[in-house]
């Protein structure tokens, strides 16, 4: 299935179609305007997104692959939705339909317009040649500069991250390790675990914006204890804590990832990119993901991103007492490959 549920340029979806032809498939497609859904969510009831949600998931029990695209032209465009309509959708549809994505081969990718060079303070054109860029990079290349870091995570027990504002310390023992190395994301460039779900504790200061059901959310800071967040401030106090209280599992953590795309430098506020940034690392509040489980469920995932690098601050990056990357670069001899020299060469 290839599936926009913002506005995309039919022309893009086209190309697509005739790829998917070629490789002997064949096509369905969903498009729909973000204003569409928005209005969706204002008229809809509990009973109508369940009966969506059954659709959805009965189209994608057929399919093989999900092709997810993205091109908003105003990423605000659920911003005046009200807080109980939107965690009713999310809860009702929006867990559902990502369960159903995660058993089809699937990929997400955003389309380059105008409207997300602004959003980056970029020109179009800039803002395309960087898309292609941090796109066409050789993954391959990156995936094999990936497996020291795998086992390394996979060995580990204990993650501490330091930095402005933030000591974080919680247990990866026993989690799965995955690569972002291109296969369901594209642009991509993590590698992906979770803390093990009660041991997280300490305080974490997020340095980036962070978009959350069509609101930017500024200056984020939690304090954790035992895995749950107990205390939650923003430059929208109120609203981020709203968002907390979605259902038990949103004030838990349920993914921990370092990123390392070479071509990703700085925030283009937009989560698929800015969870991509070189030198940064990023935790995701509610649901795991799948091959990576702690056991924590939420119709929420919401990836919260740090960046490490000098100009931002810096910051370390322990496992088992044993630093492995400070201000954002890898200090490791067999992590080298991993740094932006490296990965760009």
């Amino acid at each position: 299935m290839i599936q926009s549920v913002t506005e995309i340029d039919p022309a893009v979806v086209r190309e697509i179609i005739k790829s998917v032809e070629k490789a002997g498939g064949y096509a369905h497609v969903s498009m729909r305007d973000v204003s569409v859904t928005r209005q969706l969510i204002l008229s809809g009831s509990e009973e109508q997104f369940k009966l969506l949600a059954d659709w959805e998931c009965y189209r994608l029990s057929k399919m093989q692959v999900y092709i997810n695209l993205r091109s908003p032209r105003n990423a605000y465009e659920l911003a005046d939705v009200p807080a109980e309509k939107m965690k009713l959708y999310q809860k009702v549809f929006g867990k559902a339909h990502s369960e159903a994505v995660y058993k089809t081969r699937w990929v997400t990718t955003r389309i380059p317009n105008a409207a997300s060079a602004q959003e980056a303070n970029m020109s179009t054109e800039a803002y395309e040649k960087f898309y292609y860029d941090v796109c066409t990079l050789d993954y391959n290349k990156m995936s094999k500069a990936m497996e020291p870091l795998k086992e390394l995570m996979e060995k580990t027990k204990r993650v501490r991250i330091i930095g402005e504002g933030t000591d974080l310390e919680f247990s990866i023992e026993g989690i799965g390790v995955l690569k972002g190395d291109g296969t369901d994301n594209i642009p991509d460039g993590e590698i992906y675990t979770a803390p093990v779900k009660d041991s997280v504790n300490g305080v974490i200061t997020c340095n980036t914006v962070s978009v959350q059901q069509g609101y930017a959310f500024r200056n984020i800071k939690l304090h954790m204890k035992h895995g749950k967040i107990i205390e939650a401030y923003a430059n929208d106090t109120e609203r981020i804590n709203r968002i907390l209280d979605t259902d038990e599992g949103a004030r838990y953590i349920g993914e921990f990832a370092l990123a390392f795309n070479p071509y990703i430098l700085h925030p283009m506020n937009n989560t698929l990119f800015d969870e991509k940034i070189n030198g940064s690392y990023h935790i995701a509040i509610g649901d795991s993901l799948q091959g990576a489980d702690n056991g924590n469920k939420s119709a929420i995932h919401w990836d919260l991103v740090n960046i490490q690098r000098p100009e931002y601050g810096g910051g370390e990056i322990w496992f088992d007492d044993v630093l492995i990357r400070k201000d954002g670069r890898f200090i490791l001899q067999e992590l080298f490959g991993l740094n932006e020299e490296n990965l760009k060469g």
